[in-house]
């Protein structure tokens, strides 16, 4: 852990004397669990980046990590915004997941947060595990909300099945699309009933509290990546960087690049995912934008010049998107 987040440093480092790394506006610790390295040793990474004032500071935790040993030291190190991988308040649904139990979590976590001095965190929410039912999704989504300090920013994610896992080869364990629709109605009813405000199709956020990192990415912004298998953008060109943690300190330490591949959007593609991207959020696309609006019905909704998802189109929002037209893209 230490030699990666040596490599991570030196990244930064280099990317700054380069000049190709100004100071950030946001900044997102995530992409897999940096709380489980010391606490210590993410502020050293953290320390390296160059940052605006009152940059946004993210760090993904794991629920067991929630204490004033991570909280205490994220804080003093500027850190101003956690998110935390809830998932449900059920163990047998948290099982069915291959995720760990840890007993009275979102209790835990709120209050940690709280003590920690954050007013701005995230808890994410998963739906259509084995063994979920639907009081059981319901019983998440009240258990969250009726916590003293609720987090003022929720995200609720469709359980997905990815090619090559271990959910994959199990067809017994993976979600029925009707159940998983349901359960997204139910969250977005709830939310907004609570006083959430629908942010893109699987956040919702209290006034004030809208991520700013993650609106970069929505608004088709530049960012850079640090670490393995990172991505950054700039003006319509993507790279990554190599996939594995081995790999990614080796390019570091021998003073090599460790970019594995690069892309340079055409002027059509870039116009097409800026609509993709804004179609997923509340602030739609140009009705001009949209081919056959009218088979539509109940799918979008018509506000002043532009075109919003109505909760049934967020269901479909992939096939939706196909509909977009922008320049030479009509179809």
């Amino acid at each position: 852990m230490e030699r990666y987040a040596d490599a991570c440093v030196t990244e930064v480092q280099r990317l700054t004397e380069k000049g190709e790394l100004v100071p950030a506006t946001s900044v997102f610790f995530g992409g897999g669990t940096p709380s489980r390295l010391r606490p210590e040793t993410l502020w050293r990474i953290l320390r390296a980046i160059p940052r605006t004032a009152g940059a946004e500071v993210t760090v993904e935790c794991n629920p067991e990590d929630a204490d004033q040993e991570h909280l205490g030291t994220y804080r003093r190190a500027g850190v101003n915004r956690v998110s935390f991988g809830l998932q449900s308040t059920h163990a047998h649904v948290l099982a069915g997941l291959g995720r760990r139990h840890v007993p009275d979590a979102a209790a835990r976590i709120a209050a940690a947060v709280h003590e920690g001095g954050f007013d701005n965190w995230n808890l994410d929410l998963i739906f259509g595990g084995a063994g979920e039912s639907d009081e059981d999704w319901r019983g998440s989504l009240a258990a969250v909300l009726a916590l003293p300090h609720p987090p003022p920013h929720l995200s609720a994610y469709a359980l997905t099945v990815e090619p090559g896992t271990p959910l994959a080869r199990a067809e017994d364990r993976h979600p029925d699309d009707d159940t998983l629709a349901a359960r997204y109605e139910t969250a977005d009813e709830v939310l907004t009933r609570a006083g959430y405000h629908w942010e893109e199709i699987s956040n919702w956020a209290r006034p004030g509290h809208r991520c700013r990192h993650n609106q970069l990415y929505w608004d088709q912004g530049d960012y850079v990546g640090i670490g393995s298998a990172a991505h950054s953008h700039r003006a319509g060109e993507r790279w990554w960087n190599v996939r594995t943690p081995e790999r990614y300190i080796g390019a570091i330490e021998e003073g090599r690049s460790p970019e594995a591949g690069r892309e340079v959007l055409t002027a059509d593609q870039r116009d097409f995912e800026a609509l993709a991207l804004a179609l997923r959020t509340p602030r739609g696309v140009p009705w001009a934008d949209l081919s056959g609006p009218g088979e539509l019905a109940g799918l979008v909704e018509h506000r002043g010049d532009r075109v919003v998802l109505t909760v049934r189109g967020r269901l479909l929002a992939n096939e939706i998107t196909t509909r977009i037209t922008s320049g030479s893209l009509h179809r």
